[in-house]
């Protein structure tokens, strides 16, 4: 247990830091304006390490202090977080943008307000003995993703097509989240996986692999938060309080790193090694970086993101062309 004069300290210097404006100090203790109200996120997984800044509302009172009570809702990739927030039971996705493309294809009616990870984590993994060394190696192969519903079925499909190759070239198996035994047993040649799954299959002895990243062949967002029009007409001022605490919970993340690996012990269902959690949290601060250096925090990148779509328009996986400036709204991003 910390001394009296270890919390006196603590305390004076989160006095400090909120009088000051600081983005880590305790907001929940020094604002409590009126609940404005609820607001749920449909997400693409369970509450897993990477989304610690969420996770941890009920210790640092983020969106709280903006008069938002938040809950998360687990889904089994981006469509499921989109499929959760047109049916209602979620206020906010927590998707990719294929995902989001694809809806907007069947005539959903959605938007983009806040790009989570403008940086693309996604990539490809294989065993030296199976000599994938280029997208083109994967043709005629077995390969796992996460669900068919899921960013790493999306960016794959993205990787083949900068190869000239499509869906139907390859044998794509459902694998599950994080899974790389598939791999190891044989079962497939490569599997589709993130950042984050990856570091954490190496430090579970994955051994030596080969690795094709999606960035270096489309640098496109991985995940963006996307809420129906009609949502977006009705409840503007509570979306931009959500948004502001996310990107100051976010902005925490990145400046505290190690306190957010602990905290995800606590309450992340994958969180049980700090060392990993530190490693996983280090790569999703990394992906949390604007696309244009100097810009903030979830600024969307509509260049990027119009390629991404021209690739889903010529791959097939979306029947029309889609102008990402018609289905972007930054008039919510956080001014401060």
């Amino acid at each position: 247990m910390a001394s009296p004069s270890h919390l006196s300290r603590r305390a004076l210097l989160a006095a400090s830091a909120a009088l000051a404006g600081g983005p880590f100090a305790a907001p929940a203790a020094w604002a409590q304006p009126q609940v404005r109200g609820k607001v749920t996120v449909a997400g693409w997984s369970k509450p897993i390490s990477e989304i610690t800044n969420l996770l941890a509302e009920p210790d640092k009172g983020f969106f709280k202090a903006q008069g938002v009570e938040v809950a998360y809702l687990p889904g089994a990739g981006g469509g499921d977080a989109i499929r959760n927030t047109l049916s209602g039971q979620g206020d906010v996705a927590f998707t990719d943008p294929g995902s989001f493309f694809m809806a907007l294809d069947k005539g959903e009616k959605l938007v983009a307000l806040y790009d989570i990870y403008p940086q693309n984590v996604f990539n490809v993994v294989s065993l030296p003995s199976a000599r994938i060394r280029t997208p083109a190696d994967l043709k005629g192969k077995r390969i796992g993703v996460y669900s068919l519903s899921s960013g790493t079925r999306q960016n794959l499909l993205v990787m083949l097509h900068q190869a000239g190759l499509k869906e139907s070239d390859v044998t794509i198996v459902v694998t599950g989240l994080l899974n790389f035994a598939p791999l190891l047993q044989g079962q497939v040649d490569a599997t589709a996986a993130t950042d984050t799954g990856l570091a954490v299959g190496r430090r579970k002895g994955l051994g030596e692999v080969n690795v094709l990243q999606v960035r270096d062949y489309l640098n496109v967002s991985s995940d963006l938060f996307v809420v129906r029009q009609d949502v977006l007409q009705a409840r503007k001022a509570l979306l931009r309080a959500f948004l502001k605490g996310w990107r100051d919970s976010a902005a925490w993340m990145i400046g505290q790193p190690e306190e957010a690996a602990a905290l995800a012990v606590k309450h992340a269902i994958d969180g049980t090694q700090p060392d990993i959690n530190l490693e996983v949290i280090r790569l999703r601060n990394a992906a949390a970086q604007p696309a244009t250096p100097g810009q903030p925090l979830g600024s969307i990148h509509l260049a990027s993101l119009q390629k991404g779509a021209d690739a889903y328009h010529a791959l097939g996986l979306v029947q029309r062309p889609i102008r990402v400036a018609d289905v972007v709204d930054a008039s919510l991003l956080p001014s401060a």
